[in-house]
Parts: C-alpha cells; structure tokens; sequence
C-alpha cells in the first residue's frame, strides 16, 4: 500500500514534470516577443504558477469525491492517469515543431490568451491531483503549493531563454518529452507502492 505522504524528491520531481509545459510555453512566448519586458515576464509566470497549483489542488479535491468508488483501484487509476498524461506529452513533444515557428503578434502576457495558455498548461495538474488524492494522500496544499512555486520559475527561465531564440528553440520539444518521461515513471513508482 503506498504510503499517505509524497517524499521530498517525488514531489520536486512530480512538480518539474508537471511545469515542462509551461516552460515549453514560455519559451516559445520569449521568442515570439524577442525581449520580454519584466512585466510580462511576470504576468505570465504568476498566472501559469497560480493555476498551476490550483488545478493541482481542484484535482485533489474532485479525487476526494470519486474516492470511494475507486478506492479498490485506486493504484491503477493514478497509473493510468499519470501514464496518460505522459505519454500525451512525449506525444506533442515528438511531433511538435519547435518553438517559435507560430509566432503571433498578439502579446500573449495579456487577457484572454494569457487565461487561455494558464488553463492549457495546467490541465495535467488537474488530471494528476485526482490521481494523488486516489491514492489517500495527506496534504493537498503543501504539494499544490510548491507544484506552484516550480512552476512560476520553470515560466520565468522558458521566458528569459526564449530571448536567445534560435539555440534554444528546439528545447521546448525536448522539455515536453523530459515532463512526459517523468510522469510516467512517477506512476510505474505510484503502482509499486515505492
């Protein structure tokens, strides 16, 4: 039976897999903006991080709901979810182009397509912390919170490196396979119980 508390190196490692997409995100925003200023560096890095931690946090909680219907698999419904949202993003890290090559004009810091990119980058969390919260897991807000803060500064280095454009362009296809990798290893771990 797996234990109730996430040690340290799971959650660190659960929380970069989690901000590949983010940092996949913001790297291709840093290209396309070519040198983001300070406050769009922010914007986007508080809003990713934010929803981030409480799609985590909402997964978690709606995990608590269907618990008792699933709490004989409960193991195996946290391994398929995490090898689920994996294997999606080692998917779109393989098949994607590099970033960059859709560059739109529109500051994508600002409104509706900051909202936009906040939710698309977040949705794995909200799929992982239904898995988490199926496994009986304790605490939902310490893991949420540093899920939150990685992620805020996994967005602040995709934005910073995007202003070296072409070297890194390709390292955002790469991040999204790491994230994928991470996951799924982190639920082949989840369904031994380590």
């Amino acid at each position: 039976m797996p234990s109730p508390h996430m040690d340290s190196s799971t959650m660190f490692s659960l929380s970069v897999a989690l901000a590949m997409d983010a940092f996949a995100v913001a790297l291709a925003s840093g290209i396309c903006l070519r040198r983001p200023s300070a406050g769009q560096t922010l914007r986007m890095s508080v809003a990713f991080g934010l929803f981030q931690a409480f799609m985590f946090a909402g997964g978690c909680i709606v995990g608590l709901w269907v618990r008792e219907f699933v709490e004989a698999y409960g193991a195996w419904a946290a391994f398929a979810l995490l090898v689920l949202v994996g294997a999606k993003m080692i998917w779109e890290g393989v098949k994607g182009g590099e970033a960059g090559d859709h560059c739109e004009p529109r500051d994508p810091t600002r409104g509706r397509r900051l909202f936009m990119l906040s939710l698309a980058t977040s949705i794995d969390a909200l799929a992982v912390g239904m898995s988490y919260s199926m496994l009986g897991k304790d605490s939902i807000w310490l893991p949420a919170t540093v899920i939150g803060v990685v992620c805020f500064a996994f967005t602040v280095a995709g934005m910073r490196l995007g202003c070296m454009a072409g070297r890194v362009a390709a390292l955002s296809r790469y991040a999204e396979v790491l994230g994928g990798a991470t996951l799924v290893s982190i639920a082949f771990k989840t369904l031994l119980g380590v």
